[in-house]
């Protein structure tokens, strides 16, 4: 069984693009979103990309199985929405076990196919924990400031649903992702420990903050270094950052943190900010080139792309990282 803390020490570790994204390019109507199964559900499911493991399997294995090819040494499940509190939108909340778990088996297969090609290029399949459409620490409310959307609790007992159903589809890490709010990611990773001992598993954990803006933090305030503080008494694989900035915006973040903790370090930004239309026009070379600064600083051991990349920029990402040696780790037994 290939261990991914002894491959992370070995090579820098590509993770894949953005599922979004690709699924973009397949047009799905509400129809296709439904498939047989939902025909006659009550609400319109348009857009729950998470429901597409179950009603469009095939696109998905095509998805992971190109980001494989671009060279990805990670993908990622089909699970940034999968929680009770963001499916309660499309009322499927009944379905989060299922969808977690067919998420897994599918990406699995891929993986373990592309594994069984080339022993000596293992690939891991990391569960994705997105950051739920509620805040923890923040009020919704302007007139209330101590109004809360959701609590701890609430969102601790979501997140336990989705690590159960994602550990027992067979993922081999955790990507606790896109963390606006280090509340949220708290519960998440309680909610892992909690399922780690309870079913006497010991599996990696990865987590990916988002720095909002130019201030340099988080949505709920904090800097990257307060971030890195205040969630290293977790035994994490990786500690890093995704989403909200391209590659060169991200660069001072890493550096903030890369010198400050010994877990590996982990990017996946977008492919440059978004123009006046919500895309994403970076091409796959200027991401690469702007990705190669981090390896010429040391600054990295999982990397990979979020909103706006594709397996091109996977590919060129792959290719540039292996010219480099990983930053190094000191990772215990």
């Amino acid at each position: 069984m290939p261990d991914i803390k002894k491959e992370i020490q070995k090579r820098i570790l590509v993770l894949d693009g953005a599922m979004g994204t690709m699924l973009q390019q397949y047009n799905f109507s509400e129809e296709d979103f439904r498939g047989e199964r939902f025909k006659d559900f009550p609400v319109s499911v348009k857009g729950n990309n998470d429901l597409l493991s179950l009603t469009q399997p095939k696109a998905l294995k095509e998805i992971h199985a190109k980001y494989l090819e671009a060279g990805a040494d990670i993908i990622e499940t089909n699970t940034f929405s999968g929680t009770t509190i963001a499916m309660a939108d499309y009322q499927m909340e009944d379905l989060v076990y299922e969808l977690n778990y067919e998420s897994a088996k599918l990406a699995k297969e891929v993986a373990d196919e592309f594994t069984a090609r080339e022993p000596h290029k293992p690939r891991f399949v990391a569960g994705s924990l997105g950051p739920t459409n509620r805040t923890a620490s923040m009020s919704p409310d302007v007139n209330d400031p101590g109004f809360r959307a959701v609590t701890f609790d609430e969102l601790r007992i979501a997140y336990k649903l989705q690590v159960e159903a994602l550990v027992d589809g067979g993922v081999d890490l955790l990507l606790v992702e896109t963390v606006f709010d280090t509340l949220n990611a708290k519960a998440a990773l309680f909610a892992i420990e909690e399922v780690k001992e309870e079913k006497n598993v010991d599996i990696p954990i990865m987590l990916s903050g988002t720095i909002t803006d130019a201030s340099g933090r988080t949505l709920s305030g904090q800097t990257a270094e307060a971030f890195l503080i205040s969630t290293s008494h977790i035994p994490l694989l990786s500690i890093g950052f995704n989403c909200a900035l391209g590659a060169n915006l991200l660069q001072p973040h890493l550096e903030a943190i890369a010198s400050k903790t010994d877990f590996a370090i982990s990017a996946h930004p977008n492919a440059g900010l978004p123009n006046a239309f919500g895309e994403y026009d970076e091409t796959a070379e200027e991401m690469a080139a702007q990705i190669e600064e981090y390896l010429k600083r040391n600054l990295i051991n999982i990397i990979g792309g979020c909103c706006g990349t594709t397996p091109e920029h996977i590919k060129a990402i792959a290719e540039v990282s292996a010219k480099y040696k990983p930053r190094q780790l000191v990772i215990p037994a």
